[in-house]
Protein backbone atom coordinates (compact mmCIF):
# COMPACT_ATOMS: atom_id res chain seq x y z
CA UNK A 1 0.00 0.00 0.00
CA UNK A 2 1.42 3.78 -1.00
CA UNK A 3 1.09 5.32 2.73
CA UNK A 4 0.31 9.26 2.93
CA UNK A 5 2.86 9.27 4.91
CA UNK A 6 5.30 7.67 7.05
CA UNK A 7 6.21 9.24 10.61
CA UNK A 8 8.38 7.52 13.05
CA UNK A 9 6.85 7.91 17.07
CA UNK A 10 10.04 7.28 19.43
CA UNK A 11 9.35 5.79 22.79
CA UNK A 12 5.70 4.76 21.63
CA UNK A 13 5.76 1.58 23.99
CA UNK A 14 5.67 3.63 26.77
CA UNK A 15 2.88 5.61 28.32
CA UNK A 16 2.33 8.63 26.78
CA UNK A 17 3.65 7.15 23.28
CA UNK A 18 1.82 4.44 23.36
CA UNK A 19 -1.47 6.48 23.03
CA UNK A 20 -0.15 8.53 20.48
CA UNK A 21 0.76 5.33 18.67
CA UNK A 22 -3.09 4.16 18.91
CA UNK A 23 -4.25 7.45 18.66
CA UNK A 24 -2.81 8.33 14.94
CA UNK A 25 -2.66 3.89 13.97
CA UNK A 26 -5.99 3.97 14.46
CA UNK A 27 -7.01 7.42 13.29
CA UNK A 28 -5.06 7.70 10.28
CA UNK A 29 -4.91 4.25 8.24
CA UNK A 30 -3.28 6.14 5.44
CA UNK A 31 -0.22 6.34 7.39
CA UNK A 32 2.15 3.98 7.87
CA UNK A 33 3.51 4.59 11.69
CA UNK A 34 6.45 3.60 13.00
CA UNK A 35 6.98 2.69 16.53
CA UNK A 36 10.86 3.27 17.71
CA UNK A 37 11.44 1.87 21.50
CA UNK A 38 14.45 0.70 23.02
CA UNK A 39 12.23 -1.03 25.39
CA UNK A 40 13.65 0.19 28.20
CA UNK A 41 12.05 -0.79 32.11
CA UNK A 42 9.48 2.06 30.85
CA UNK A 43 8.02 0.41 27.45
CA UNK A 44 6.17 -2.08 27.29
CA UNK A 45 4.77 -3.52 23.96
CA UNK A 46 1.03 -4.92 26.06
CA UNK A 47 0.44 -1.31 26.10
CA UNK A 48 -0.06 -1.71 22.22
CA UNK A 49 -1.59 -5.65 22.01
CA UNK A 50 -4.44 -3.90 20.53
CA UNK A 51 -3.43 -2.50 17.40
CA UNK A 52 0.03 -4.25 17.07
CA UNK A 53 -1.55 -6.64 13.90
CA UNK A 54 -2.80 -3.51 12.27
CA UNK A 55 -1.77 -3.11 8.82
CA UNK A 56 -0.15 0.30 8.92
CA UNK A 57 1.75 -0.13 12.07
CA UNK A 58 5.32 -1.63 12.86
CA UNK A 59 7.29 -1.77 15.96
CA UNK A 60 11.33 -1.13 15.72
CA UNK A 61 13.41 -1.97 18.82
CA UNK A 62 16.40 0.72 18.73
CA UNK A 63 17.96 3.03 20.46
CA UNK A 64 17.64 6.66 19.87
CA UNK A 65 21.70 7.54 20.60
CA UNK A 66 22.37 4.91 17.76
CA UNK A 67 22.76 7.60 14.46
CA UNK A 68 23.75 4.67 12.25
CA UNK A 69 20.23 2.45 12.61
CA UNK A 70 18.18 5.98 12.77
CA UNK A 71 19.94 6.73 9.39
CA UNK A 72 19.12 3.29 8.04
CA UNK A 73 15.44 3.77 9.32
CA UNK A 74 14.49 7.08 7.89
CA UNK A 75 15.84 5.94 4.58
CA UNK A 76 14.25 2.57 4.87
CA UNK A 77 10.85 4.21 5.66
CA UNK A 78 11.32 6.79 3.52
CA UNK A 79 10.21 9.06 6.87
CA UNK A 80 8.65 12.04 6.85
CA UNK A 81 7.36 13.07 9.97
CA UNK A 82 9.05 12.25 13.59
CA UNK A 83 7.15 12.89 16.65
CA UNK A 84 10.11 12.31 19.41
CA UNK A 85 8.39 11.35 22.52
CA UNK A 86 11.54 8.75 23.69
CA UNK A 87 13.14 10.13 27.19
CA UNK A 88 14.00 9.40 30.39
CA UNK A 89 11.49 11.45 32.62
CA UNK A 90 11.67 10.45 36.30
CA UNK A 91 13.13 13.21 38.32
CA UNK A 92 14.54 10.91 41.48
CA UNK A 93 16.27 8.85 38.82
CA UNK A 94 18.02 12.02 37.26
CA UNK A 95 19.01 12.82 40.82
CA UNK A 96 20.73 9.91 41.41
CA UNK A 97 21.77 8.78 37.20
CA UNK A 98 22.22 12.55 35.57
CA UNK A 99 24.64 10.73 33.05
CA UNK A 100 21.76 8.79 31.41
CA UNK A 101 19.30 11.51 31.79
CA UNK A 102 21.77 13.27 29.30
CA UNK A 103 22.99 10.42 27.12
CA UNK A 104 18.80 9.97 26.04
CA UNK A 105 17.41 13.54 26.42
CA UNK A 106 20.39 15.44 24.66
CA UNK A 107 22.58 13.01 22.70
CA UNK A 108 19.20 11.36 21.70
CA UNK A 109 17.63 13.71 20.57
CA UNK A 110 20.81 15.13 18.16
CA UNK A 111 20.94 11.43 16.89
CA UNK A 112 17.09 11.91 15.89
CA UNK A 113 17.57 15.53 14.46
CA UNK A 114 20.68 14.87 12.49
CA UNK A 115 19.12 11.65 10.80
CA UNK A 116 16.12 13.63 10.05
CA UNK A 117 18.13 16.66 8.70
CA UNK A 118 21.22 14.66 6.41
CA UNK A 119 17.84 12.19 5.10
CA UNK A 120 15.43 15.21 4.44
CA UNK A 121 18.54 17.40 2.93
CA UNK A 122 19.02 14.21 0.59
CA UNK A 123 15.69 14.46 -0.96
CA UNK A 124 14.52 16.20 -4.13
CA UNK A 125 12.04 18.49 -2.05
CA UNK A 126 13.58 18.98 1.16
CA UNK A 127 12.29 19.79 3.85
CA UNK A 128 8.83 20.48 2.23
CA UNK A 129 6.02 18.55 4.09
CA UNK A 130 8.51 16.95 6.80
CA UNK A 131 7.96 18.19 10.63
CA UNK A 132 9.96 16.96 13.33
CA UNK A 133 7.81 17.30 16.60
CA UNK A 134 9.57 17.48 19.81
CA UNK A 135 7.32 16.76 23.53
CA UNK A 136 8.97 18.22 26.39
CA UNK A 137 7.99 19.15 29.88
CA UNK A 138 7.14 22.12 31.80
CA UNK A 139 9.31 21.34 34.26
CA UNK A 140 11.79 23.61 32.30
CA UNK A 141 10.67 26.86 33.22
CA UNK A 142 11.57 25.90 36.73
CA UNK A 143 8.99 27.11 39.47
CA UNK A 144 6.21 29.34 40.41
CA UNK A 145 5.33 31.05 43.40
CA UNK A 146 2.37 29.69 45.86
CA UNK A 147 1.04 32.80 46.34
CA UNK A 148 -2.78 31.64 47.58
CA UNK A 149 -1.88 28.15 49.89
CA UNK A 150 -5.49 27.78 50.16
CA UNK A 151 -6.03 28.16 46.39
CA UNK A 152 -8.84 30.38 44.30
CA UNK A 153 -10.70 30.01 41.38
CA UNK A 154 -9.06 29.44 38.61
CA UNK A 155 -8.44 32.65 35.71
CA UNK A 156 -8.43 29.98 33.20
CA UNK A 157 -11.84 27.94 33.41
CA UNK A 158 -12.84 26.40 30.80
CA UNK A 159 -16.11 23.70 30.40
CA UNK A 160 -13.80 21.46 30.93
CA UNK A 161 -12.79 22.68 34.31
CA UNK A 162 -14.16 21.51 37.13
CA UNK A 163 -15.44 23.34 40.55
CA UNK A 164 -12.62 21.92 42.31
CA UNK A 165 -10.14 23.36 39.92
CA UNK A 166 -8.15 25.64 42.01
CA UNK A 167 -4.85 28.11 40.93
CA UNK A 168 -2.49 28.50 43.96
CA UNK A 169 -0.75 31.65 42.39
CA UNK A 170 -1.22 34.68 39.35
CA UNK A 171 1.62 33.51 37.70
CA UNK A 172 1.59 30.41 35.13
CA UNK A 173 4.06 29.04 32.42
CA UNK A 174 3.60 30.76 29.18
CA UNK A 175 5.54 30.11 25.99
CA UNK A 176 7.85 32.74 26.08
CA UNK A 177 8.93 32.42 29.58
CA UNK A 178 12.41 31.95 30.49
CA UNK A 179 13.73 28.59 31.20
CA UNK A 180 15.37 27.74 34.90
CA UNK A 181 15.92 24.10 34.96
CA UNK A 182 16.63 22.67 38.20
CA UNK A 183 16.82 19.16 38.12
CA UNK A 184 18.68 17.05 36.15
CA UNK A 185 16.20 15.84 34.46
CA UNK A 186 14.57 19.03 33.88
CA UNK A 187 18.29 20.43 32.42
CA UNK A 188 18.46 17.42 29.84
CA UNK A 189 15.03 18.22 28.59
CA UNK A 190 15.82 21.81 28.32
CA UNK A 191 19.30 21.27 26.74
CA UNK A 192 17.18 19.06 24.13
CA UNK A 193 14.25 21.74 23.37
CA UNK A 194 17.43 23.78 22.33
CA UNK A 195 19.10 21.69 20.05
CA UNK A 196 15.64 21.42 18.38
CA UNK A 197 14.92 25.07 17.82
CA UNK A 198 19.05 25.23 16.75
CA UNK A 199 18.10 23.02 14.28
CA UNK A 200 15.60 24.78 12.37
CA UNK A 201 17.08 28.34 13.20
CA UNK A 202 20.47 27.14 11.35
CA UNK A 203 19.31 24.55 8.69
CA UNK A 204 15.76 25.44 8.09
CA UNK A 205 14.28 22.20 9.77
CA UNK A 206 10.10 22.87 10.30
CA UNK A 207 10.43 21.54 14.04
CA UNK A 208 8.06 22.36 16.49
CA UNK A 209 8.02 22.07 20.50
CA UNK A 210 5.76 21.57 23.27
CA UNK A 211 5.81 21.38 26.68
CA UNK A 212 3.08 19.78 28.76
CA UNK A 213 2.15 19.05 32.39
CA UNK A 214 1.93 16.31 34.71
CA UNK A 215 -0.13 13.24 32.22
CA UNK A 216 -1.82 10.58 34.28
CA UNK A 217 -4.10 7.90 32.85
CA UNK A 218 -3.63 3.87 31.81
CA UNK A 219 -0.64 2.18 30.98
CA UNK A 220 1.42 4.62 33.39
CA UNK A 221 4.70 2.88 34.56
CA UNK A 222 3.81 2.67 38.30
CA UNK A 223 6.85 4.14 39.46
CA UNK A 224 4.55 7.87 38.96
CA UNK A 225 2.45 8.75 42.13
CA UNK A 226 -0.98 8.29 40.89
CA UNK A 227 -0.73 4.21 39.42
CA UNK A 228 1.69 3.44 42.41
CA UNK A 229 -0.56 4.48 45.18
CA UNK A 230 -3.85 3.11 43.05
CA UNK A 231 -1.57 -0.02 43.45
CA UNK A 232 -0.30 0.61 46.90
CA UNK A 233 -3.77 1.12 48.08
CA UNK A 234 -4.94 -1.78 46.96
CA UNK A 235 -2.57 -4.21 48.66
CA UNK A 236 -2.55 -1.78 52.06
CA UNK A 237 1.00 -0.34 51.19
CA UNK A 238 2.43 2.54 52.66
CA UNK A 239 1.72 5.96 50.55
CA UNK A 240 4.98 7.96 51.10
CA UNK A 241 4.52 11.36 50.56
CA UNK A 242 7.37 14.39 49.80
CA UNK A 243 7.50 17.03 52.92
CA UNK A 244 4.03 18.06 53.58
CA UNK A 245 2.42 16.74 50.03
CA UNK A 246 2.05 20.37 49.50
CA UNK A 247 3.95 20.76 46.03
CA UNK A 248 1.15 21.65 43.44
CA UNK A 249 0.79 20.35 39.74
CA UNK A 250 -1.13 20.68 36.78
CA UNK A 251 -2.42 17.10 35.26
CA UNK A 252 -3.19 16.12 32.07
CA UNK A 253 -5.02 13.15 31.51
CA UNK A 254 -3.35 11.40 28.70
CA UNK A 255 -5.77 10.93 25.98
CA UNK A 256 -6.07 14.76 25.77
CA UNK A 257 -2.51 15.05 25.73
CA UNK A 258 -2.39 13.21 22.29
CA UNK A 259 -5.47 14.58 20.95
CA UNK A 260 -3.26 17.84 21.40
CA UNK A 261 -0.23 16.36 19.66
CA UNK A 262 -2.66 15.09 16.56
CA UNK A 263 -3.85 18.64 16.17
CA UNK A 264 -0.41 20.54 17.10
CA UNK A 265 1.47 18.07 14.63
CA UNK A 266 -1.26 18.58 11.72
CA UNK A 267 -1.94 21.79 12.38
CA UNK A 268 0.22 24.13 14.74
CA UNK A 269 2.89 26.43 13.03
CA UNK A 270 6.65 25.53 12.25
CA UNK A 271 9.05 26.83 14.97
CA UNK A 272 6.64 27.56 17.26
CA UNK A 273 6.18 26.26 20.81
CA UNK A 274 2.62 25.24 22.70
CA UNK A 275 2.30 24.66 25.98
CA UNK A 276 -0.36 21.85 26.93
CA UNK A 277 -1.82 21.58 30.55
CA UNK A 278 -4.81 20.16 31.71
CA UNK A 279 -6.14 23.43 33.65
CA UNK A 280 -6.28 21.42 36.95
CA UNK A 281 -4.14 22.43 39.43
CA UNK A 282 -3.81 20.04 42.68
CA UNK A 283 -1.43 19.40 45.81
CA UNK A 284 -0.17 15.88 46.06
CA UNK A 285 -1.73 15.38 49.57
CA UNK A 286 -5.18 16.45 47.73
CA UNK A 287 -5.13 13.79 45.02
CA UNK A 288 -3.93 11.44 47.19
CA UNK A 289 -6.62 11.58 49.31
CA UNK A 290 -8.84 11.27 46.13
CA UNK A 291 -7.23 8.45 45.29
CA UNK A 292 -7.77 6.78 48.75
CA UNK A 293 -11.58 7.51 48.63
CA UNK A 294 -12.16 6.76 44.97
CA UNK A 295 -10.09 2.98 45.20
CA UNK A 296 -11.91 2.50 48.45
CA UNK A 297 -15.33 3.28 47.18
CA UNK A 298 -14.44 1.18 44.11
CA UNK A 299 -13.46 -1.89 45.92
CA UNK A 300 -16.34 -1.35 48.32
CA UNK A 301 -14.12 -0.72 51.77
CA UNK A 302 -15.34 1.98 54.27
CA UNK A 303 -14.91 5.65 53.40
CA UNK A 304 -11.16 6.58 53.64
CA UNK A 305 -10.58 3.13 55.00
CA UNK A 306 -6.70 4.00 54.18
CA UNK A 307 -5.77 7.09 55.08
CA UNK A 308 -3.70 6.05 57.59
CA UNK A 309 -1.41 4.60 54.49
CA UNK A 310 -0.18 8.09 54.36
CA UNK A 311 3.62 8.29 55.39
CA UNK A 312 5.14 11.77 55.29
CA UNK A 313 8.98 11.45 53.94
CA UNK A 314 11.89 13.70 53.45
CA UNK A 315 11.61 16.00 50.69
CA UNK A 316 13.03 15.56 47.52
CA UNK A 317 16.21 17.02 47.04
CA UNK A 318 15.11 20.58 44.95
CA UNK A 319 11.52 19.98 45.01
CA UNK A 320 9.79 22.36 42.94
CA UNK A 321 6.79 23.87 44.63
CA UNK A 322 4.25 24.67 41.88
CA UNK A 323 4.22 24.22 38.14
CA UNK A 324 0.57 26.03 36.36
CA UNK A 325 -0.22 25.99 32.54
CA UNK A 326 -0.92 28.49 30.37
CA UNK A 327 -3.06 26.28 27.79
CA UNK A 328 -4.74 29.30 25.96
CA UNK A 329 -2.82 29.85 22.92
CA UNK A 330 -3.25 26.33 22.27
CA UNK A 331 -7.05 26.84 22.83
CA UNK A 332 -7.12 29.93 20.91
CA UNK A 333 -4.61 29.19 18.03
CA UNK A 334 -6.07 25.49 17.23
CA UNK A 335 -9.32 24.96 19.03
CA UNK A 336 -7.99 22.10 21.61
CA UNK A 337 -8.88 22.18 25.06
CA UNK A 338 -9.23 18.97 27.31
CA UNK A 339 -11.55 16.79 27.41
CA UNK A 340 -12.23 15.28 30.92
CA UNK A 341 -12.43 16.98 34.65
CA UNK A 342 -10.09 15.80 36.72
CA UNK A 343 -12.52 13.91 38.98
CA UNK A 344 -14.23 12.16 35.81
CA UNK A 345 -10.23 11.49 34.69
CA UNK A 346 -9.04 10.18 37.81
CA UNK A 347 -12.21 7.76 38.63
CA UNK A 348 -11.92 6.43 34.73
CA UNK A 349 -7.95 5.84 35.29
CA UNK A 350 -8.61 4.18 39.36
CA UNK A 351 -11.12 1.54 36.69
CA UNK A 352 -8.62 0.89 34.80
CA UNK A 353 -5.75 0.53 37.08
CA UNK A 354 -8.23 -1.85 39.22
CA UNK A 355 -9.04 -3.38 36.05
CA UNK A 356 -6.11 -4.57 34.83
CA UNK A 357 -4.25 -6.03 38.19
CA UNK A 358 -2.46 -8.82 35.94
CA UNK A 359 -1.14 -5.48 33.55
CA UNK A 360 0.15 -4.13 37.01
CA UNK A 361 1.26 -7.51 38.58
CA UNK A 362 3.19 -8.27 35.25
CA UNK A 363 5.33 -4.59 35.33
CA UNK A 364 5.82 -4.45 38.79
CA UNK A 365 7.50 -7.99 38.66
CA UNK A 366 9.51 -7.02 35.99
CA UNK A 367 8.30 -10.53 33.78
CA UNK A 368 7.59 -8.19 30.53
CA UNK A 369 11.13 -7.05 30.25
CA UNK A 370 12.24 -11.15 30.90
CA UNK A 371 10.07 -11.32 27.98
CA UNK A 372 11.16 -8.68 25.70
CA UNK A 373 14.50 -9.70 26.47
CA UNK A 374 14.25 -12.81 25.52
CA UNK A 375 12.63 -12.07 22.40
CA UNK A 376 15.05 -9.71 21.05
CA UNK A 377 18.47 -11.30 22.22
CA UNK A 378 19.27 -12.07 18.56
CA UNK A 379 17.73 -9.29 16.40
Amino acid sequence: MDYKRTIIITGGAGFIGSHVVRLFVNKYPDYRVINLDKLTYAGNLANLKDIEHKPNYAFVKADICDFPKIQELMQAYHVDGIIHLAAESHVDRSIKDPFTFARTNVMGTLSMLQAAKVYWESLPEGYENKRFYHISTDEVYGALEMTNPEGLDSPFATKASSEHHHAYGTDFFTEDMKYQPHSPYSASKASSDHFVRAFHDTYGMPTIVTNCSNNYGPYQFPEKLIPLFINNIRHHKPLPVYGKGENVRDWLYVEDHARAIDVIFHRGKTADTYNIGGFNEWKNIDIIKVLISTVDRLLGRPENADIDLITYVTDRKGHDMRYAIDSRKLQRELGWEPSLQFEEGIEKTVRWYLDHQDWMDNVTSGDYQKYYDSMYKNR
